[in-house]
């Protein structure tokens, strides 16, 4: 039989999301590295898209991993079984939420937010959501079904009914939150719309009007949790905590896994009424959990969250390309505004081209995604932002 390259393999087998895929045929990585099957070296700047937090193969995730791989993988997640990596991880997490002491392990970020819109029915009776305009929380249908605008859901309609948008930031859009909504899901820092930081007074205008209401404060940290914008938990910056805490990417580092977290009388009511409300095969599966509490104890136990406001400072230091428009950051999570879509597209074969690999937002073709693994170097940013700086006009 004729050989067949793993690339054509790839192009016949493997479903494609886009008309023309990457195709990068990736052999090993280390730290903030891809390598291909040349032996061409790739600096990640967008961390696999948020789940490479501590980069890839992190020595201590890796052990982690290892070692409960020799103990045991999958048994039965929910209802029955003692795991000690599910177990001490949620502890962990439960220590540094303030109020917020019982985690749902799920698979990805988009099973968090449909976990999280389940129980905030059950909560409140009530079947009606809101969330923002350019917002992104995973593309199951009812996830996706809180996108607008609707670029990437209307070829599957019809979603959920029921949903209701407003303006990221807009207060007078606060008026809509009523007693007939069960939760207001929005992302403390908006990723997609190409990195937009809330307003203090709005945020917590936001918690407020959903206390007053009876209704549900559903906070996305998908993107933003983990240390991405130098605290743990982004809404750590703004003074208000969420009802339910959506977790995924970062949250795993690297392996497969997300949750919602909820006050456990809160998160009790999916245990009744019925029983089994939300279940999951392989959600807080041990080697992934393994693997996120190996990440959540680096991050909490060296002070590479302290390096977070310096590196980024060196990144909006030294990008300086004519075309650069405006730089939005929260943290090793920014924006590079080129103001033009056909550039950002050159922009990333470019820094293909030169061993950096970038990308662009879901709502914002205008701006390139940088977003390292926190473990990145100052001599990797000045390479990145080299490269950067010599895209061609």
């Amino acid at each position: 039989m004729k050989n067949i390259s793993q690339r054509a393999l790839f192009l016949q087998h493997v479903a494609q999301t886009s008309p023309a895929p990457m195709a990068l045929e990736i052999v090993s990585a280390e730290g903030c590295w891809l390598i291909d099957n040349s032996g061409k070296r790739y600096l990640d700047l967008i961390a696999g898209i948020g789940p490479s937090v501590l980069g890839h193969r992190h020595p201590k995730v890796q052990a982690a991993v290892e070692q409960q791989v020799k103990a045991y993988w999958h048994t039965l997640v929910y209802g029955e079984y003692v795991l000690a990596p599910q177990v001490q991880f949620a502890k962990l997490l439960a220590e540094n939420l303030p109020g917020l002491d019982s985690v749902f392990f799920v698979n990805s970020g988009a099973e968090a937010t449909e976990g999280a819109m389940k129980l905030a029915k059950r909560a409140t009776g009530r079947q009606k959501f809101i969330a923002c305009y350019n917002a992104y929380h995973g593309s199951t249908q009812g996830a996706a079904s809180l996108m607008s605008p609707d670029y990437f859901t209307q070829a599957f309609q019809p979603l959920l009914p029921g949903i209701q948008h407003i303006e990221f930031n807009r207060e007078d859009d606060l008026k809509l939150i009523d007693d007939r909504v069960a939760a207001v899901v929005v992302e403390t820092i908006q990723g997609e719309a190409g990195l937009y930081q809330p307003r203090t007074a709005w945020l917590q205008a936001l918690r407020q009007r959903c206390t007053e209401t009876g209704t549900l404060l559903i906070l996305d940290e998908i993107q933003a949790g983990m240390g991405r914008t130098g605290k743990l938990f982004a809404f750590e910056h703004f003074g208000v905590t969420p009802d339910i805490l959506l977790l995924a990417k970062g949250f795993g580092g690297g392996m497969p896994l997300g949750a919602f977290v909820a006050r456990r009388e809160l998160m009790e009511l999916l245990s009744h009424d019925p029983v089994l409300g939300h279940i999951t095969t392989f959600g807080g599966h041990p080697v992934c959990t393994a693997a996120g509490l190996a990440t959540l104890q680096i991050l909490l136990e060296t002070d590479l969250l302290t390096q977070v406001p310096a590196k980024e400072a060196l990144f909006r230091s030294l990008l300086a390309h004519p075309a650069i428009k405006e730089i939005r950051s929260a943290g090793l999570w920014m924006a590079v505004d080129l103001g033009d879509a056909q550039l950002v597209q050159k922009a990333i074969q470019h820094c293909l081209h030169h061993g950096v690999i970038t990308d662009w937002f879901l709502f914002n073709d205008r701006s390139l995604r940088v977003a390292p693994p926190l473990t990145i170097t100052e001599d990797e940013i000045r390479f990145a932002c080299r490269v950067i700086n010599s895209i061609p006009v």
